[in-house]
């Protein structure tokens, strides 16, 4: 593996591969997971902030002067009606991280306020992407990215319920995607992170013979429009649905061809840690990522995208004329 930003890839890794052991017990254990409802309706569970506290608190021992954007803030933990489901984190974490107390944990989940913008270096992380899936039983991934000058330089995505081979389901499962900027994207095994094997898109290039990905959620992507594009292609393909930036992995490591994420409501501007990851191990694995309007998404804006609208990633062949279909289907 290449030796640019090695020590930052080595440390993302560890991060998320810690974090990715606490939210697979919490998976186990659903009936006890605590949740709040954030302001946009949305949930966030103690795997979330734990996972969070794991993650952070382990790249600022590695890179104290980096500081870093995520998802979750702890001031709803602060709250005296909430008191069960802060020690509930403290106990998850210790057994992933013992020593890390109350203090420690709420520090490091703090950790994640910095504005992102253009300037710097700055890790972006959503610690479970994809947290409606997680609470089923299906599909979630903790994502990490590190953007420098607005750029994404490192991704990683830690997928505990995705199969390691992607053409045996019923497989092992629980692997772990990376990237750095030039360098090409791999894939480990969770349990084993010394092996890293190379990933690459699929060939397609006939829209009509591409798999489709796309979320479960309505209110994360507009399923008759993308019903339409399917239709304009001939497509015979039935679009499989799954959450989190598992879609983007599907894409990097030729599970499916196209993934899109068209908007459903004016004014919603996505956020970068929902993307960070995803777009630079799928741009690495020989794909393309750009908007609805076939704009690069800009990194560069602070916490949201704000220059794009909506998703487009697929492999390097299909691009162009998925581009074309997603344009006249508005």
């Amino acid at each position: 593996m290449t030796q640019i930003y090695l020590q930052e890839l080595i440390a993302a890794k560890e991060a998320v591969a810690k974090a990715a052991s606490l939210c697979k017990e919490a998976q186990t254990d659903l009936k006890s997971i605590g949740s709040l409802d954030k302001e946009d309706k949305s949930p966030v569970t103690i795997a979330d902030f734990g996972a969070q506290a794991l993650v952070l608190n382990s790249l600022a021992k590695a890179f104290p002067n980096v500081p870093a954007t995520g998802e979750e803030d702890a001031s709803d933990l602060l709250k005296p009606e909430n008191a069960k489901m802060l020690e509930q984190i403290i106990k998850r974490v210790g057994k992933v991280e013992p020593g890390l107390d109350k203090d420690s944990i709420i520090a490091a989940i703090e950790r994640g306020s910095h504005p992102g913008g253009p300037q710097g270096r700055f890790w972006t992380l959503d610690p479970i992407d994809g947290t409606k899936g997680f609470l089923r039983g299906d599909q979630y991934a903790i994502a990490l990215g590190l953007i420098e000058g607005g750029e994404v330089i490192v991704g990683v995505l830690g997928c505990p319920n995705l199969p390691v081979d992607p053409s045996d389901p019923n497989g092992e499962r629980g692997c772990l995607l990376f990237a750095s900027k030039g360098q090409g994207a791999y894939q480990s095994p969770l349990d084993d992170l010394s092996i890293e094997n190379p990933i690459t898109c699929d060939q397609i290039s006939e829209p009509a013979e591409a798999v489709f990905c796309e979320s479960v959620e309505s209110g994360h992507t507009a399923h008759g429009r993308s019903a339409k594009i399917l239709e304009a292609f001939d497509s015979k393909s039935t679009p499989f649905r799954m959450d989190s930036q598992c879609k983007y992995a599907a894409v990097s490591r030729g599970q499916a061809s196209i993934y899109l994420r068209l908007p459903t409501r004016p004014g919603y501007e996505e956020k970068i840690w929902d993307h960070a990851a995803g777009c630079l191990i799928l741009t690495e694995s020989g794909g393309r990522v750009s908007d609805t309007f076939g704009k690069p998404l800009d990194f560069s804006l602070g916490q949201t995208l704000k220059n794009n609208k909506g998703v487009i990633a697929t492999t390097g062949q299909v691009f162009e004329p998925v581009l074309k279909a997603v344009l006249n289907s508005v």
